[in-house]
């Protein structure tokens, strides 16, 4: 793709780079724009979003696979991911950060396969494909949830984004921001109080 991605030294789990920043005064793309931009060709917008996510993804990738040099794999498998189907993100399904996210976990599970999956292992599995009326409902729900995320102070709505769009425990969400466990577990219970005050009525 013609870019040149440098992999971080340092291994120690660093916050979100604008996550001080923002809180009170958000300056900036956000990680949802970069993505948009990625997708129309930007490649200073590829770089911005790769400063400020290598690290974290680097950290994640590394503590689970434990091996520097496959996670630098993962973290070379994200990116190249990220700017071949950045084109596809949609805003309206969920925020940036946990997008980004969900491709670096692939990654990440896709270098763990690779060392102990064998030719031909594929579980069966049942489909869990929802019907129409099911797939309405469920993407009204996504939407005014989504909306309601937009009014939480930023550093609650991270913590939820992570967990719920990106799938991450709250230890991973601690270690993807680079702060304490404890400060996660009160801004998840912050944030979903207030969710459930603007939701409060909707969605019964």
């Amino acid at each position: 793709m013609g870019l040149t991605l440098a992999f971080p030294a340092a291994v120690p789990p660093a916050a979100h780079p604008d996550d001080a920043v923002e809180e009170t005064a958000p300056t900036g793309p956000t990680d949802g724009e970069l993505i948009q931009r990625i997708g129309r060709g930007d490649a200073g917008a590829f770089e911005l979003l790769y400063r400020r996510f290598s690290r974290p993804v680097f950290g994640l990738a590394l503590r689970r696979l434990g091996d520097r040099m496959r996670a630098e794999d993962a973290v070379q498998e994200t990116f190249a991911a990220i700017w071949r189907s950045a084109r596809t993100y949609r805003s309206d399904r969920g925020p940036g950060a946990p997008w980004l996210y969900a491709v670096a976990r692939n990654a990440i599970v896709d270098r763990a396969r690779s060392k102990t999956d064998t030719p031909g292992d594929i579980p069966d599995a049942a489909s869990l494909e929802l019907g129409p009326a099911e797939r309405a409902e469920s993407s009204y729900v996504s939407w005014r949830v989504h909306r309601a995320l937009e009014t939480l102070p930023r550093n609650e709505r991270d913590v939820i984004e992570l967990a719920y769009w990106g799938g991450l425990s709250q230890s991973e969400v601690a270690d993807f921001l680079g702060i304490p466990l404890g400060t996660v577990k009160t801004r998840t219970r912050a944030g979903l109080g207030r969710l459930a005050d603007v939701l409060e009525g909707e969605l019964r």
